[in-house]
Formats: structure tokens, sequence, C-alpha cells
């Protein structure tokens, strides 16, 4: 993971970390933290704790978003502190910038990068105040008639990082569960980081073809990281960590305990490894799936 952050993701990037709750990867942020990057652009449909914990962190200058907060707990306090210029213990008093759009837009966004396409239309900006917010959501004249839609400018992250169940060593990602626009976002990037719990053959990729999102040609570096999406979950490997997203309401509440928070648990420990043994077996017990649930096999047949 180190060795990917550093010569991949640079001072001033765009970075994407993806993945809609599932998938998250909190361990590539925890080390963009370490590493001190600086003046990145945090690009997310949903930015959650991981955000948060780099802001606090001094890592960003903007966030490009649709929706965030702490889900099913409430906001991101650090975040909120950037944007008010109500930090003193924050790593960077400047004010955060932002750029809002809904979920549908960014994942147009997203697409329109991907696609290599100048704007992406969508309709659901009329009656919404956020044309008003957001001067880069703009109405346009169909080709096709006189109907007027929104368009949104396509978004290329210089650096896209997605977590995923499995790769072989040449990047081909498979991934299951709930998805957000992962596939979206790595085609619409320059560099692409894959994060993965286990590094399989690719034998076991191509006897199941279907659940490859990410092809490897666009995949710059695989990180073979356990437990790196902590304390967001991976669909079959282990459990969302609720008691974290509860914990880090009154942790982030407090600017003082937000950087010691950071101290203790990012720049306090090496890495993931580390990190992981910090949590304690118990905890980490706690998460792991109570019994099995296979999904149906399929027979792809042979062809002479």
């Amino acid at each position: 993971m180190s060795g990917a952050v550093a010569d991949l993701v640079h001072d001033g990037d765009v970075v994407a970390i993806e993945g809609f709750t599932h998938l998250i990867c909190f361990a590539a942020g925890h080390e963009i933290i370490r590493q001190r990057k600086r003046d990145l652009t945090l690009a997310r449909l949903t930015p959650d704790l991981i955000y948060d914990q780099m802001v606090a962190a001094g890592t960003a200058r903007k966030l490009i978003f649709s929706w965030l907060g702490n889900p099913g707990v409430g906001g991101l306090h650090a975040i909120r502190r950037r944007v008010e210029g109500e930090d003193p213990a924050g790593a960077d008093p400047a004010p955060l910038e932002l750029e809002e759009y809904s979920h549908f837009g960014m994942v147009g966004r997203y697409t329109a990068g991907a696609s290599n396409l100048p704007f992406f239309p969508l309709r659901s900006y009329f009656e919404s105040d956020l044309p008003k917010a957001n001067p880069l959501i703009r109405p346009i004249r169909s080709p096709y008639g006189d109907e007027t839609v929104y368009a949104v400018p396509p978004l290329k992250p210089d650096v896209t990082i997605v977590h995923a169940q499995r790769a072989d060593d040449a990047g081909n990602t498979q991934m299951w569960g709930l998805l957000g626009c992962q596939k979206e976002a790595a085609f619409a990037a320059e560099r692409v980081i894959v994060v993965v719990e286990e590094l399989v053959s690719e034998d076991v990729i191509r006897a199941d073809p279907n659940r490859t999102a990410i092809p490897g040609l666009i995949v710059d570096a695989v990180v073979v990281e356990p437990w790196g999406a902590h304390p967001s979950y991976v669909q079959g490997v282990y459990d969302r960590d609720n008691h974290f997203y509860r914990d880090w309401e009154g942790i982030s509440r407090d600017p003082a305990g937000t950087q010691a928070w950071l101290d203790e648990w990012v720049y306090g420990v090496s890495g993931r490894a580390e990190y992981m043994a910090k949590l304690g077996p118990e905890r980490v017990a706690s998460l792991l799936p109570s019994g099995s649930a296979p999904s149906g096999s399929v027979d792809y047949g042979v062809y002479k």
C-alpha cells in the first residue's frame, strides 16, 4: 500500500475512493494521510468517515460529492468545521471548497469521463436548487427538439482507488454484493489502484468472468490488504463495524479528539496489519460471518 500510494498519488491530484457504503478502502485513505499528501481534490458519491478523517488530517482543499454524512448516525463534523472555518486543532485552517451534485449527477460525471464525452445530460435537476448552488450544472437545449435538460461536466480523477474481494496479479478485479460506481470511476481515471482481500490465480477469474468489474488493462497497482475496508464491510468476508461509526460521532465532534484519534490509529501504526492487531481479536471475531451462503454455480460449457 505504501508503495502504491507513494508512486501513484501526488499532491494536487483529484482522488476518488469509491464504494457505496460497501467496499470503502479506509486503508488507502489512511496511507494517504500517513504520507501527508496535500492539496487533494476528493471526489466521491457518498463521502463518509474516511473523507472526514482525510479532511481533518489536512490532505484536501476541495470536495466533489453528492451526499455526505455518517450513515445512520449523523454529520461529518471535521468537514463541517473546515467548511465553516472553525477548526482550531485541524491540520489545515483554510476553508474547504465544495462542489455538490446529486448521486445521479456524480454517476453521470464519471460516465462522461469514462466515455470521453464533453458532458452528460440528465433530467433530475428540475425543481432543484442545486443548479443555483453549482454553476457547473447547466441547462442545455436538446439537439433533437425543443426540450431542455441539464448537463454536468466529465469527471476524470487522476487516481481512483477501489476495494474488492479479489483480483489476479494482472489486476482483473472481481467484486460482488452492493456496488456503487467503482467501474465508472475506474474507467474515468488516469491511474487506478485496486485493493483486495485476496490475490487469486487467473484460472479463478476466468472461471467466473461476469464478476470481473474492472479489467486489468486499466489497473496500475494491485494491493493485497486484508481488512482494508474496515470499518465498512466486504460481502462474504466481514461485516460493517457499526460500533465504529457510532464512536466516530463523538470523536469527530471534538477537534482535539479527532487529532488524537489520527495520532493513535493512523500516524501511530505502520499499516493495516498493525491497525487490525490494535483493534483486537475479539472485535475482529465479532465482524466475521456466522455462516456460509454460497452463490449458485454456472456451467459456461466447452465448445470444440
